[in-house]
């Protein structure tokens, strides 16, 4: 028996984006100790066992929209035991906690440390015409400071220009700084942020501006060692195309972020970057006229080298 698969066609980016994550709840970054008006020192949250990288989705049943309206609650509860909805790791459960009034400031507190939103800018991997998903950047956004994947409860992104490169050098990656422009006229909303790059749908408006065309995908099978190029945006809003080599291709059997090892070879892009910086995570890689992958990651000891992942395990987290 032979199975047919039907090769699809994608529109490949290369485009500078901004993207902007509001989480779902806030994310804890740290648990500390609160000095209470008796000079003591308390800590409800760490009593509650609540850690960082957990999630507070509720207090007293209200969703919890941000980090000031977790302020906004605590201080109209005041010193009454509450109710906390804590997600971690994707499972929820409840905890109770007392907050103790700060000798600091007078305000309500839990001990905690608290993030709502993240931004910075990435590149487009691709888009459908058809279905209008886009994938980008080809790897998670997570929190600095916990490590943890976020979990998007708005998101979206918009255009982005590029204003500035600081090169890599050998133990130090370099960046893409750019500017977002624009802001209130989104290219796309974001409904996934996974291990394989953020998900969404991309704007009409969009895909009527971009005169690129769509390309078939190479399945994993079909990537080899050897030339290959990618498109990336390191001057304003230009998508240009940059040689790469293919040194190693690991034939993976299920979905792992190093699929295949880059390695930069356009004099240009050397001479601009000094090779991947952050900021081109999500560059397709395109072989023998087919996206076969995105650019992931930059060795930090020589930035002409990197990672990039099979555009097949991009695809399977389209839902």
């Amino acid at each position: 028996d032979v199975n047919v698969v039907d090769r699809p066609k994608l529109v490949p980016g290369g485009n500078a984006i901004g993207v902007k994550i509001n989480t779902k709840g806030v994310l804890v970054v740290a648990v500390t100790d609160v000095i209470g008006i008796d000079g003591e020192r308390y800590n409800p949250a760490k009593d509650a066992g609540i850690k960082p990288g957990d999630s507070i989705l509720k207090i007293n049943d209200i969703e919890v929209k941000d980090a000031q309206h977790v302020v906004e609650l605590l201080n109209q509860l005041q010193d009454q035991k509450i109710k906390l909805e804590i997600d971690r790791n994707n499972i929820k459960y409840e905890v109770e906690a007392t907050p103790v009034k700060s000798l600091q400031d007078n305000c309500y507190r839990l001990g905690i440390w608290v993030r709502d939103k993240t931004a910075g800018i990435g590149t487009l991997t691709f888009y459908d015409k058809n279905s209008k998903v886009f994938g980008a950047l080809g790897h998670g956004i997570t929190d600095m400071d916990t490590g943890n994947l976020l979990t998007p409860n708005y998101g979206k992104i918009i255009n982005a220009k590029i204003s500035n490169i600081e090169q890599g050098k050998k133990g130090s990656p370099g960046e893409i700084k750019g500017m977002f422009y624009e802001t209130n006229k989104e290219l796309g909303e974001i409904k996934t942020n996974s291990n394989y790059g953020i998900f969404g749908v991309i704007s009409d408006e969009f895909i009527k501006s971009d005169n690129k065309e769509p390309i078939p995908i190479g399945f994993k099978e079909e990537v080899k060692v050897g030339k290959a190029h990618i498109l990336a945006t390191i001057e304003g809003n230009k998508v240009e195309r940059f040689d790469i080599e293919i040194t190693d291709v690991q034939y993976q059997d299920k979905p792992e972020q190093k699929s295949m090892t880059i390695k930069i070879t356009d004099k240009r892009l050397l001479e601009k970057t000094g090779g991947i910086v952050q900021g081109m995570s999500g560059s397709p890689i395109i072989q023998d006229g087919k996206l076969i992958g995105a650019v992931t990651h930059v060795f930090v000891n020589d930035p002409t080298k990197g990672y990039g992942v099979f555009i097949e395990w991009m695809l399977e987290q389209i839902k």
